[in-house]
Parts: structure tokens; C-alpha cells; sequence
């Protein structure tokens, strides 16, 4: 199944009126959005490594909602209740140390692999002294934006912001 996005009332006056302020490249994609056309449908013709996390920005500043799936074949639109691309799982309660230090080390060890320590250093610091999940989740866009901002770091950034989903 395909999510398929549809654009709010605020994402019709962004195309009608430029009021949002959106970047060229994240109007293209809000141009695209029109309710019929599934996420895989969007990255075939647009071709974006970070079509998702724009999806995501773009549903959370209200310009698109979810506005169905699409099945297998292709079929018709099935309403479906709104979720986020960017939300977090759901944990049990409490903190799990483990499952925190696991995503430290995620987030640390990809900023070195794909930025560098140099360009990244006072987020690496961030991260390290993050003492709960929802504290690393604070982080999350400035690590994302991190990784899109490598050349490498681009074409990996939706398999590393899924796995790093896994555990935040």
C-alpha cells in the first residue's frame, strides 16, 4: 500500500498565493501533491532523496494531509485516519537505557560517517549529553538536516531516518 497526500485549504492558498514562504524545491512537491498520486508515485517523478522528509515538513506545517492508501494494484483512494511520516513509536513506559544509548550511537556514528566531527560537532555534544529519548528526538530535524546536507549522507538519509525511527 501507498500513502497518498492530499493539499489543505492552507496548501491551495500557498500555490494560489506564495504566502508560506516554501522554498522552490518544496513548492515543486506540494505542486505535485493532488490526492490521487501515492508518496511512490511522487519519488518516481520527482526524484528527491528527501522527498519524504519534505512530505513530513510539509504535513506538519498544514500545507497536505493524509488523505488515503493505495492499493497494490493501483486501486481507488481508501480513507484511511491521518498518521505523520515523521512521528515516533510508541514505547513502553519508561526509559529503556539500552534502546537510548542505541540511538545515541546511531545518531552519533552516522554524523562522523556522513558530515564529519568538524561540521557537527557542538550537535555530537547535543547528543551526547542527551539523557532521555525525548531529548533526542529534539534533535532529530537538525540530525536529518545533517545528513541531507552531505552528498552521501543525501542518498542514504530515508533508509538512516527510518532505522534511527526504530529506536527514538
Amino acid at each position: 500500500m501507498g500513502v497518498i497526500f492530499a493539499k489543505t485549504r492552507k496548501g491551495h492558498d500557498e500555490i494560489e498565493t506564495r504566502s508560506g514562504g516554501l522554498s522552490p524545491r518544496v513548492r515543486r512537491v506540494l505542486i505535485f501533491v493532488d490526492g490521487k498520486r501515492s508518496v511512490e508515485d511522487l519519488r518516481g517523478m520527482l526524484q528527491y532523496d528527501d522527498l519524504q522528509h519534505t512530505l513530513g515538513l510539509l504535513e506538519e506545517d498544514g500545507f497536505i494531509e493524509m488523505g488515503g492508501t493505495a492499493g497494490v494494484q493501483g486501486g481507488a483512494g481508501v480513507p484511511m485516519a491521518p498518521a505523520s511520516l515523521t512521528a515516533f513509536r510508541l514505547h513502553p513506559p519508561g526509559d529503556d537505557p539500552v534502546r537510548l544509548q542505541k540511538a545515541r550511537n546511531f545518531m552519533l556514528n552516522t554524523l562522523n560517517a556522513f558530515v564529519g566531527a568538524l561540521g557537527t560537532s557542538s550537535l555530537q555534544d547535543r547528543v551526547e549529553a542527551a539523557r532521555s529519548p525525548a531529548e533526542l528526538r529534539s534533535l532529530f530535524d537538525e540530525w536529518y538536516h545533517a545528513i541531507v546536507s552531505s552528498r552521501d549522507g543525501r542518498r542514504e538519509a530515508e533508509q538512516l531516518r527510518s532505522k534511527l525511527l526504530e529506536v527514538i
